[in-house]
């Protein structure tokens, strides 16, 4: 795993001066076997054909106050997201697929070899971290062609492969260039091309977006989600952000304290989500309860009324912007549910305003400021919230 040094182990960054890729060739890469320069073609290719990739993996990872312990598969093609909040177990999950943390127990088989034991520097793997990890005295050529270096391509080689990632990637005109003179776009596109040049079986992102600002943030979200469709093996990518997890993934995996509470398509977590995390992610109030015909009683006490007719333990959802606040009792509201609430909080919600209610029924509401100027909304505020039943989602919990 060129990506990665023993000094990224410990999450310290590389030295100042590692080997230049234009020394003698090194064993390393897949295997640990060195790999000719003769008869190898100098196009790039995103994973080699003759074996189609597949990750099994039960990550078992003990500490004294943490202990992880999740599987994951993905078939060849396939781009999952390790989603969760801080503390939840992702980054530890992506070191263990590097082989940067040890399994306490499990197993790791890639293209139906296992690397449990494998040494990080002979896994068919490639890293992109959070900061990227560049070094800082190689050019974006350089930095490019280590990796095949190391695995023992010669140096034109390696630099012939470098050029052909770095044009892909829109650099063409930026490979003299040094990390310090790149911009965090190009920074990020420059440890992609790094990673992808070692033609990985694995490929792992860590918050590959994290350091960018919002604009760069949109358009390389753009490219990413371009570069990753072109990519045949596997992709593991870990992140907390929702709208990257969505736009990036085909498959989404929420862990929760070291554990996966949830996983599936993008859209069936966005409309099924099955704990307060979750909902809090895709903007969505989120209640478990009993469900008898069209009406679920709560754990916490209320009542909703459902358009599903249900019976048995169900979620019940609805996003912010269902619920209409009154300041008295609404007499000719058509809606179905209606709780007394009293606000504890507010705050600007994009173009909206994110009213923080507690009382009967603990739930958030989108209004306008125009609409909470009107309800001299403030925190202390009594209001009535209403819901329509057609605005409900239930589903089997």
């Amino acid at each position: 795993m060129p990506n990665s040094h023993p000094a990224a182990a410990d999450g310290a960054r590389p030295p100042q001066g590692p080997p230049a890729p234009d020394l003698e060739p090194v064993t390393g890469g897949t295997g640990g076997n060195p790999v000719p320069a003769e008869g190898r073609s100098t196009r790039p290719h995103p994973t080699p054909t003759s074996t189609p990739a597949a990750l099994e993996a039960h990550l078992q990872v003990a500490h004294p106050h943490f202990r992880l312990d999740i599987t994951l598969t993905a078939a060849p093609g396939d781009v999952v997201a390790l989603l969760g909040p801080n503390g939840a177990g992702k980054t530890t999950a992506l070191r263990a697929l590097a082989g940067l943390t040890p399994l306490t127990d499990g197993h790791l088989r890639l293209d139906g070899t296992d690397l449990t034991r494998t040494p990080p520097e002979n896994r068919p793997v490639g890293v992109v971290f959070q900061d990227y990890l560049l070094f800082p005295h190689l050019t974006a050529l350089d930095n490019v062609a280590f990796g095949p270096r190391c695995q023992g391509a010669s140096k034109a080689e390696s630099r012939a492969r470098a050029t052909e990632w770095l044009t892909r990637m829109g650099l063409a005109d930026h490979m003299t260039a040094r990390p310090r003179r790149l911009s965090g776009g190009q920074a990020q596109r420059v440890a992609l091309a790094r990673a992808l040049a070692t033609n990985p079986r694995l490929l792992l992102l860590d918050e590959p977006l994290a350091a960018l600002d919002a604009r760069t943030r949109l358009d390389v979200r753009a490219e990413l989600r371009r570069h990753l469709a072109e990519f045949e093996a596997v992709a593991v990518l870990v992140t907390h952000d929702p709208l990257d997890a969505m736009v990036l993934a085909d498959r989404l995996v929420v862990v929760e304290h070291g554990e996966v509470v949830q996983e599936g398509s993008p859209s069936d977590i966005a409309r099924h989500p099955r704990t307060d995390y979750i909902a809090r992610l895709v903007g969505l109030n989120l209640y478990k309860g009993r469900a008898d015909g069209h009406t679920v009683r709560l754990d916490s006490g209320p009542t909703i009324t459902t358009t599903e007719m249900l019976s048995g333990p169900v979620f019940v959802a609805f996003p912010p912007s269902a619920v209409t606040l009154f300041r008295d009792p609404p007499t000719g509201s058509s809606a179905r549910n209606h709780w007394r609430c009293e606000v504890a909080g507010l705050e600007t919600h994009g173009d909206q305003i994110r009213a923080d209610l507690t009382g009967e029924l603990p739930l958030a509401a989108d209004l306008t400021t125009v609409a909470a100027a009107e309800l001299d909304l403030h925190p202390g505020s009594v209001v009535w919230a209403t819901v329509k039943a057609t605005q409900t989602h239930a589903y089997p919990a």
